[in-house]
């Protein structure tokens, strides 16, 4: 006898989420926790350039995947630079390759990546499930961004949006006002809060500091003992050297502790009632400026008379979301 989880019934009734990725260590962490979700069928992980080279985080995703004997999760090819053609990227924090520049030989090449690109998979996965993806975004919107340009009418076909990128409170952590994501590509970032008309949750920079996890629960975490634990132990080890030390840390906003940015936002698709609070507002991105390019704004006084409203994270159930962490290692 299958168990339940295999029956045709249990599959329809499981969420459909779409991942897009930058894949460095969070983003790995947050592909880790939507596999161990049983209520959960990826549908794809499409790859965006961004805290490292396009390369390089199709082969992340790639090893993500089969360290968690998931092999079997299509794998698309994205966008390489930001809609104008510009690129950062985060080595100095994640590593060079992403993943804290510990390779492993064995890792598969990108021979495993689909040859359909990623914008054509994101308009093609939402057009055949209407109302029924929620595409959860984790590096740069260029993918996004390029789509919904592409087909205005995957808007209104995907069931809800989950970012991770932008501030709330005007706090920068790779300029004095941007957060990396949107000012990775502020064009694309623009593109995709004033044109996705969907249920959208945004997990911010400020929003991810304040709801840190203790180094005490760190430790014990990923010293579990599990193939998995063992995983984001080593590629951690790299970003461990400047978040162990607050001061070290571009933008930090409370005290010391572990932060998985995009699980946040990962979290959130998986269980909507680890959200405990959200700023309903119309928000946008600055494109311009010399100070403030990439800024998301939060339009609290309606000055933008936009009909949609984002839901930008702002309190969070620790208790939920550190059963997530947990069982994503297990």
């Amino acid at each position: 006898m299958k168990p339940l989880s295999s029956s045709p019934t249990a599959m329809s009734c499981k969420k459909k989420l779409l991942i897009d990725v930058d894949c460095g260590t969070d983003d790995a962490q947050a592909i880790m926790m939507a596999i161990s979700a049983p209520n959960v069928k990826i549908m794809g992980i499409t790859c965006v350039g961004g805290n490292t080279s396009l390369d390089n985080v199709c082969k992340n995703v790639l090893r993500v995947l089969k360290v968690c004997d998931r092999s079997d999760i299509p794998v698309y090819k994205g966008a390489s630079k930001s809609i104008l053609g510009d690129s950062i990227h985060a080595s100095y924090f994640h590593g060079v390759d992403g993943l804290g520049d510990v390779p492993d030989p064995n890792a598969p090449g990108l021979e495993g990546i689909q040859k359909e690109h990623a914008v054509d998979a994101i308009r093609r996965l939402i057009s055949k499930n209407p109302g029924e993806i929620a595409l959860v975004a984790t590096g740069p919107l260029t993918n996004l961004a390029l789509a919904v340009k592409m087909d205005p009418t995957i808007s209104g076909k995907l069931k809800c949006l989950y970012i991770m990128g932008g501030n709330m409170e005007s706090r920068g952590n790779t300029t004095a006002c941007g957060e990396f994501n949107f000012l990775a590509d502020p064009e694309g970032a623009y593109i995709v809060c004033n044109e996705f008309l969907c249920k959208t949750y945004i997990a911010t920079w400020e929003f991810a500091c304040r709801h840190k996890l203790s180094w005490e629960w760190y430790d014990n975490w990923v010293n579990s003992g599990t193939k998995k634990a063992d995983f984001i132990k080593k590629i951690y080890a790299h970003s461990l050297q400047y978040s162990r030390s607050e001061k070290e840390v571009k933008g930090m906003v409370t005290g010391p502790g572990f932060v998985s940015c995009d699980s946040y936002a990962m979290a959130a698709a998986i269980d909507e009632s680890t959200v405990k609070d959200v700023i309903e507002c119309a928000v946008t991105v600055e494109t311009g400026g010399r100070f403030a390019r990439g800024m998301m704004v939060l339009d609290m006084i309606d000055d933008l008379k936009k009909e949609h409203k984002a839901l930008v994270m702002n309190k969070v159930d620790m208790e939920k979301f550190e059963r997530l962490m947990k069982d994503s290692v297990k």
